[in-house]
């Protein structure tokens, strides 16, 4: 976890103090990428990297941003169950977040969770930028097809019609365990992961069988490996949520 110092001066007269980006995500290239964007920017300036949940709370104990740039996929505690944590702790810290992962499936459960916005990393630079400042400017920043999407379900829910498909259905944390299923991780290191007990983990399991539509474990570890590899598109060991 590494914080910086501003260089620029507060004092009366001068210019106004460029806003202060947190950037939490585990990947150092992407962080390199972000923060060599956010430093061409003379109204940013990149405040603190964490690379966890765990060291991005530890520097919130010390100064609190302007804003949070916050991927999902964290080693432990991911950006979800963050977002839910600042979201009581820092009530008032805009978050925006930047991912790899589908946002048809990730993002209003991230906006549910506390976040300001959501953006791919696919996206150009200058894009994360005005999504950036769109959040910073107390905007919410969603891309035009989400929110067509969240149009279209609320309509759906006025209606009367059912509003979830197959994969909203999951809780958050059973959508965190599907994925660890796919990612051929078992049961009990999956409970250790999430720090949960073995029969925690099973009962979830049979959760997402059951809502899902899956006949026994074996349906279930194949359903969950496909959609691991779809949804990401990446080998199996490179993905965590």
């Amino acid at each position: 976890m590494k914080v910086f110092k501003s260089s620029l001066s507060d004092s009366p007269g001068s210019a106004a103090p460029p806003k202060r980006i947190m950037l939490v995500d585990d990947h150092p290239l992407v962080i390199q990428g972000i923060s060599a964007l956010i430093r061409a920017e003379p109204d940013l300036e990149v405040f603190a990297e964490a690379g966890s949940a765990d060291s991005a709370m530890h520097a919130l104990e010390k100064e609190v941003p302007d804003l949070m740039l916050l991927d999902i996929s964290l080693p432990g505690t991911n950006g979800i169950e963050l977002l839910k944590d600042l979201r009581i702790r820092y009530p008032g810290l805009p978050v925006l977040v930047l991912s790899m992962h589908e946002e048809s499936v990730y993002a209003e459960r991230a906006l549910r969770a506390g976040a300001l916005g959501y953006i791919m990393k696919h996206e150009p630079g200058m894009k994360v930028i005005e999504a950036m400042r769109c959040v910073l400017g107390g905007e919410l920043y969603i891309s035009p097809a989400i929110a067509t999407r969240m149009m279209k379900l609320f309509v759906s829910i006025k209606a009367g019609g059912e509003a979830r498909t197959d994969m909203e259905k999951l809780s958050d944390r059973e959508l965190q365990v599907f994925a660890l299923i796919g990612n051929g991780i078992a049961t009990r290191e999956i409970a250790g992961k999430l720090k949960l007990s073995g029969k925690t983990i099973q009962t979830y399991r049979e959760h997402i069988k059951r809502k899902l539509g899956f006949r026994n474990a074996a349906e279930l570890m194949h359903q969950a490996t496909n959609w691991v590899r779809s949804e990401d598109g990446e080998p199996l060991h490179s993905i965590r949520i």
